[in-house]
């Protein structure tokens, strides 16, 4: 059964970041609050831990999994930058973007899309990811936290945050609770692997992508 840990969205208490990175490190797996929805996550070195979220999920190896950064500086370790993509992410982040992006060799082939050699980046608007990431000195991996055996297709947003905690508690090992229930609207899904962005999924923020694309003199296609 998962421990639970409770912290306040906005100032989250540090003693309790420490207590989740102590978790992390130790290769756990944990569900996530994030500025979307929650998320299934563990370090983003953690093998084992990334096989047990993709055989919870159900996911096949050409899923699109998700680095969560602290910055645009984190990504760039991680990610191969063009100038137009800079300059679109630097205005976009922190928010509810995942930027699909080519890799770097510091990403570990495990992570990829085989075929593409790409990964997802997000830089959420949230505290307690931050603060983690910021504790932990490396980025986590992160799938939405939906189950195989519940489909409501839109995401966790419409389950109740007791009911998703439920679903998942003998299969993670440790639950992080904010006490509020989290939008329904997903993360607006970008490829910006070529010089044209291509939109996988307009979610939340998706109308300031527009804008900054526009400023940009970048036309996103839809996928």
């Amino acid at each position: 059964m998962a421990e639970k840990i409770k912290l306040h969205p906005v100032t989250p208490h540090q003693k309790r970041i420490y207590s989740i990175a102590d978790h992390i490190k130790n290769d756990d797996i944990l569900l996530l609050p994030t500025d979307t929805q929650y998320a299934l996550a563990c370090l983003y070195s953690n093998k084992k831990g990334i096989e047990r979220i993709r055989q919870i999920r159900q996911l096949k190896n050409d899923h699109l999994l998700t680095l969560i950064c602290d910055s645009l500086t984190g990504i760039s370790k991680f990610a191969k930058l063009g100038d137009n993509q800079f300059k679109v992410i630097k205005k976009l982040i922190p928010g509810p973007y995942t930027f699909v992006l080519p890799a770097t060799k510091e990403v570990p082939k495990l992570l990829l899309n085989p075929r593409r050699q790409t990964i997802g980046f997000r830089v959420p608007d949230y505290p307690i990811c931050q603060k983690l990431v910021d504790e932990l000195g490396d980025p986590l991996i992160a799938t939405t936290a939906r189950h195989p055996d519940y489909e409501d297709g839109h995401g966790n947003g419409t389950t109740s945050r007791k009911e998703l905690f439920r679903r998942f508690e003998k299969q993670i090992d440790l639950i992080v609770d904010n006490e509020q229930q989290l939008s329904n609207e997903p993360s607006t899904i970008v490829d910006m692997s070529d010089a044209d962005p291509v939109v996988i999924r307009a979610g939340k923020g998706y109308d300031e992508f527009l804008s900054v694309c526009a400023v940009a003199d970048l036309t996103p296609v839809e996928a």
